[in-house]
């Protein structure tokens, strides 16, 4: 089946008790077993461990994914807990070095705790990886585009290197989406999502995922999944079943929407820089067109000569961009990265990987481009 085929159907079937075509949620903490583990036929005992409209979620990602398991957490950040959760004291890991904001609060400050070394560096060519792999290593783990600065990192080329030395390519596809990039196909051994944004696409429900092929490592995640139970209820599951369906027709819209808006942008004589992964001259663009199906709706900006309090300003005065945290759903967001997504960064940190007080983080949303266009021309007056 293509891809909106999938999105609509995959994992679900018509109810067996009713014969519903969308499928129920499950309320439902505990299931009624015909003597002490023994379910009837049934895969169901506690709502922790499996809930048959979370079932059909991750039934429906994993196929999007093009992956054999699929496991949804109750946020993307319990999504990276649980991969960090593989390690033990005295491992290392491999990360970009433009990372989003709490992905490196974790990192540093959770799990750097317990004896785990983190690189920061960077990916623009994969083969730097190789500089930092010693007999400690056992992940690298990468986001491409990366978060805030669009930064394109060859998932293939990492592939090669981890699989040359046995590590665990773990790789955040949250802004590409499925729809956009497939890193399972592309060598990579875990593709985290936070649900929360494109897939769940309507700014009403917080989910993270994970999709694997291996088995060995799947039943690692899904016993740290059911042990330590960040795991979501039916509800939000419901809402991401039926935000995915229409997930082919709204990424359409937003990689529509995003190069009408990257383009207008790019010559600007108030903007200093656009990054839109896009672009003819965009870092490791031909990179982009390989691995990525389109350049998404993510666009970052760097003010001209704007100070802190010029750059809240500019913010603050859209009418239809809305100023907030997250990304990835119908209406347009803009936010400030450095005072929000990755003020958990250190400002040196930040600034070498580009992510100044004067850059916005721009998501496009699948309103009328007209209207979108008129309210970015309005506060660049």
């Amino acid at each position: 089946m293509k891809f909106g085929t999938r999105a609509i159907h995959a994992g679900q079937e018509p109810d067996p008790t009713t014969g519903a075509v969308m499928t129920p949620i499950y309320q439902t903490s505990t299931y009624w077993q015909e003597s002490p583990g023994k379910h009837k036929g049934y895969a169901y005992a506690y709502a922790r461990g499996k809930n048959p409209t979370r079932s059909a979620l991750e039934k429906c990602i994993a196929s999007l994914e093009n992956a054999k398991h699929g496991l949804c957490f109750s946020s993307g950040m319990g999504a990276i807990d649980a991969v960090a959760k593989l390690l033990r004291p005295g491992d290392e890991v491999i990360t970009g070095n433009d990372l989003y904001g709490g992905t490196y609060r974790m990192f540093t400050k959770v799990f750097a705790q317990f004896g785990i070394k983190f690189h920061f560096i960077d990916l623009y060519d994969a083969n730097n990886i190789s500089n930092y792999i010693n007999e400690n290593t056992k992940l690298v783990w990468i986001e491409t585009p990366t978060n805030p600065t669009m930064q394109i990192v060859d998932i293939a080329a990492c592939a090669e290197i981890t699989k040359k030395h046995n590590l665990t390519l773990a790789v955040d596809n949250t802004f590409a989406s499925p729809y956009l990039q497939n890193p399972l196909d592309l060598g990579a051994d875990i593709v985290m999502h936070s649900v929360t944004k494109y897939l769940g696409g309507h700014s009403d429900v917080v989910m993270g995922a994970l999709c694997v092929n291996d088995d060995k490592i799947y039943e690692q995640l899904a016993f740290i999944h059911n042990s330590c139970g960040a795991t979501p209820g039916p509800q939000d599951s419901f809402l991401v079943l039926r935000g995915l369906k229409t997930l082919h027709l709204r990424m359409k819209a937003h990689c529509e929407n995003g190069e009408i808006i990257a383009k207008f942008l790019k010559n600007h004589p108030k903007i200093e820089k656009v990054y839109w992964p896009g672009f003819a001259d965009s870092p490791n663009h031909d990179i982009a067109k390989k691995q990525m199906r389109g350049f998404g709706g993510m666009i970052s900006i760097v003010l001209k000569d704007a100070t802190l309090e010029d750059t809240f300003k500019f913010a603050s005065s859209f009418k239809v961009f809305t100023l907030a945290e997250s990304l990835g759903g119908v209406e347009s967001l803009i936010n400030h990265p450095a005072t929000m997504t990755h003020a958990s960064i250190p400002k040196e940190e930040r600034e070498k990987a580009g992510v100044v007080d004067s850059l916005l983080r721009l998501s496009v949303g699948v309103e009328d481009i007209e209207d979108l266009l008129e309210d970015l021309k309005n506060v660049l007056a």
